[in-house]
């Protein structure tokens, strides 16, 4: 078991699809080109910010989807090389760039579509350096990546980029494993929903209704 049990609460009632925490996990980790570890999508639309019902009925709310560092991660089980890993410290699910060989399991076992990416070409970048932090693994061709929950920042004693950088405070983290932390506090006292239960890889993530 890890030593901590580290979790993101996302308050869909603050939220306000702005995607600066899709900007800077992007900025922060130093992501390619068309690539995305964060997005937001409209809930129940088809396409983003489009409203759900009829008007005058019409309602309108955000999910900001990435990896969900599931506590019981099917990613983990199916790569063959231990390239996909859950950190034995925080509880992340995590990616070691240079084992990765490229096969893609851990993609086709994680039930939470376009969490994942692959490069399939060398990562190409429309600024001709570095951003983010200058600690962030290097990206290399035909490996997956995705969130990390900053575990560059985690080592430093920070919280995940994402969760500095939203504007309306929509974004908590912290250890389940402390009731007085401030994601445990929150799950005691607020309704919350998660991707896909049913799946049993009981995610780290938690959206507040």
């Amino acid at each position: 078991m890890a030593e901590h049990r580290y979790a993101f609460a996302v308050d869909t009632v603050r939220c306000v699809g702005c995607h600066t925490c899709a900007v800077a996990c992007k900025q922060e980790n130093n992501v390619p080109d068309g690539v995305l570890w964060n997005r937001v999508v409209t809930e129940g639309a088809n396409s983003l910010d489009a409203s759900v019902g009829e008007y005058p009925n019409v309602t309108k709310s955000y999910l900001t989807v990435a990896c969900q560092h599931c506590e019981n991660p099917a990613c983990t089980k199916v790569c063959p090389v231990g390239a996909t890993y859950k950190d034995p410290e925080t509880g992340a699910v995590c990616q070691d760039y240079d084992k990765c060989i490229g096969c893609r399991m851990c993609v086709a076992a994680c039930p939470y579509t376009g969490v994942r990416s692959f490069n399939w070409d060398e990562p190409a970048y429309s600024i001709p350096h570095a951003v983010g932090d200058a600690s962030v693994a290097t990206h290399l061709k035909h490996t997956v990546e995705k969130c990390t929950m900053c575990s560059h920042r985690l080592k430093d004693g920070k919280r995940p980029f994402c969760v500095d950088a939203c504007p309306t405070y929509a974004r908590f983290w912290g250890d389940l494993d402390d009731p007085e932390s401030e994601v445990s506090k929150l799950l005691a006292t607020r309704e919350y929903k998660q991707l896909l239960p049913e799946e049993g890889t009981k995610p780290s993530v938690y959206y507040l209704v």
